[in-house]
C-alpha cells in the first residue's frame, strides 16, 4: 500500500524477536504458525521476517499465511561483516544477502535490515576480533556498505537500513556518526533501534533530530537501567544480558518512547511519507506463553502514545 503523503504516519509492527525467536530452528522457540497467529491477535498489521528459515522461505508458501491473518511484511534481516575485504568474502556475503532479499521482495517488503557482525560471541562472550576497527577497516566497511546498498536496490528494489547493535562495530553515537559521515546519504540509511542505542549510551531523540534525513526505519525497544548497570559492571555479552532481561516491556525502561514517537512523527510529516516503527523486544529464550500478553500491552501502550 502506498503511503498517503497528506497524512504520513508511523507503521507499527512487531517481529519474531518479540516472541523469543533468534534462530531458524530452536526447540525453545514458538512454532512459526503460532507466532503469526499471536502477532495478528495482538493487533499488529506489519511484521519482519526474522531469521531466514524460521518462516517459510518461499513467497508462494508464506504469502497465503500472511494474508489469511491480515499481515504484511515490512523487512527481512541479514547479518554482514563488511569490514572484511576480499572477493570470496564479498561473494559469500552477497549469496546470503540476495537469498534473504529475494524472499523479502517476493512477499512485498520494502526494506532489508542489515546488522553488522558481532566482535564477540553473543552467547559465550568469546572475543572474535578487536572491538575497534582500524582506519582501513572503516574505509572497507563504508565502501562495501554503499556497494551492498546500491546492489540490493538495483536488483531487488529494497532499501538497506543499517542497524546499530550492541557488541558490534557499529553501536553507539561515535560509531554511528562515523558511519553516516563516511557514506553517501542517497545510499545508506539507519534502522534506529531505540533499545540498542540506549544500551550503548546514545540518545534516540537527539539522533532523529540531528540526522533525521538518514533515519529510514525504527525498532522500538526499551532497556532496563538497573539490569544495564549490572551488564556494564560485569562486562557481560549481549546474549546473557538479554537472558537477564536487559530489554524490557515498555514503559518500564529507557528511553521514554513518547518523545521518540513524537520525533518520529515529525520526521514522517517533514518527509511526507510513512515510517516503519517495529516493536522488537529481545526475549531469547522465553516461556512460550510470555510474548502474547506483553505484545498486547505494548500495542495498547503505543496507541496511548498516539502510534
Amino acid at each position: 500500500m502506498a503511503p498517503d503523503a497528506r497524512h504520513p504516519r508511523l507503521r507499527i509492527g512487531s517481529a519474531p524477536d518479540s516472541w523469543g525467536v533468534w534462530f531458524p530452528s530452536d526447540e525453545r522457540q514458538v512454532p512459526w504458525r503460532r507466532f503469526l497467529d499471536e502477532v495478528s491477535g495482538a493487533g499488529y498489521e506489519w511484521i519482519e521476517l526474522g531469521p531466514y528459515g524460521y518462516l517459510p522461505p518461499r513467497p508462494a508458501a508464506l504469502l497465503p499465511e500472511l494474508r489469511s491473518r491480515g499481515l504484511r511484511a515490512a523487512a527481512g534481516t541479514v547479518f554482514t561483516a563488511l569490514h572484511h575485504d576480499g572477493v570470496r568474502h564479498w561473494e559469500s556475503t552477497w549469496s546470503h544477502v540476495s537469498t534473504v532479499a529475494r524472499l523479502a521482495q517476493g512477499v512485498g517488503a520494502d526494506h532489508l535490515v542489515m546488522i553488522p557482525a558481532f566482535w564477540r560471541d553473543d552467547r559465550t562472550g568469546e572475543v572474535l576480533e578487536d572491538a575497534t576497527l582500524s582506519p582501513a577497516q572503516w574505509r572497507t566497511l563504508t565502501a562495501q556498505t554503499e556497494r551492498l546498498s546500491r546492489q540490493v536496490r538495483e536488483e531487488f528494489g529494497l532499501k538497506v537500513v543499517v542497524h546499530p547493535h550492541a557488541d558490534t562495530h557499529v553501536d553507539g553515537e561515535e560509531a554511528v556518526v562515523r558511519l553516516l559521515d563516511g557514506t553517501d546519504a542517497g545510499l545508506v540509511s539507519l534502522c534506529l533501534d531505540t533499545g540498542h542505542y540506549a544500551y550503548c549510551g546514545g540518545d534516540s531523540v537527539e539522533l532523529i533530530e540531528t540526522y533525521g534525513e538518514r533515519i529510514g526505519y525504527l525498532h522500538l525497544k526499551q532497556v532496563d537501567p538497573v539490569v544495564l548497570a549490572r551488564v556494564r559492571e560485569e562486562r557481560l555479552p549481549f546474549g546473557p544480558a538479554v537472558g537477564l532481561g536487559v530489554m524490557c516491556e515498555p514503559p518500564r525502561g529507557v528511553p521514554d518512547l513518547a518523545p521518540v514517537l513524537a520525533a518520529a512523527r515529525r520526521l514522517a510529516e517533514a518527509r511526507g511519507s510513512d515510517l516503519f516503527a517495529i516493536v522488537e523486544q529481545d526475549m531469547y529464550p522465553c516461556a512460550p506463553d510470555a510474548p502474547l500478553p506483553i505484545a498486547r500491552r505494548t500495542r495498547a501502550f503505543l496507541r496511548g502514545c498516539g502510534a
